[in-house]
């Protein structure tokens, strides 16, 4: 077992609400979301860095802001990437002394609420 969280995916309701509002963006601003998507994946792939590397990164910027939807799709990509649970864990987890621990033990708890 993890010695940080144990993660669910999927299924939440807080999921689906955020799935919605995407889906209803890009149903209604289907150029802009288009647009978006294009400059993510330029900016992921303009350098160096693995996409798992990416990913946890972007996840570190979604719990400095406090992103719940955010932090969910890139907990799950960085998993996808092959980050274990410890690894997405951690990459919230060492940003305590830069964010605060108020904000780390809040997007942890997104964590555990979000992923199954």
């Amino acid at each position: 077992m993890s010695r940080f969280l144990t993660l669910r995916r999927g299924g939440s309701r807080m999921a689906h609400e955020t799935s919605q509002l995407y889906n209803k963006l890009k149903e209604r601003h289907p150029e802009l979301i288009t647009a978006v998507e294009a400059m993510g994946t330029i900016a992921r792939k303009s350098g160096p860095l693995d996409e798992k590397t990416v990913q946890l990164i972007q996840l570190g910027a979604a719990a400095a802001i406090g992103s719940k939807g955010s932090l969910r799709s890139h907990a799950l990509r960085a998993l996808e990437a092959g980050a274990t649970k410890d690894e997405v864990c951690h990459a919230i987890i060492a940003l305590t002394s830069t964010i605060g621990f108020p904000t780390v033990a809040a997007a942890l708890s997104r964590m555990d609420e979000v992923l199954d």
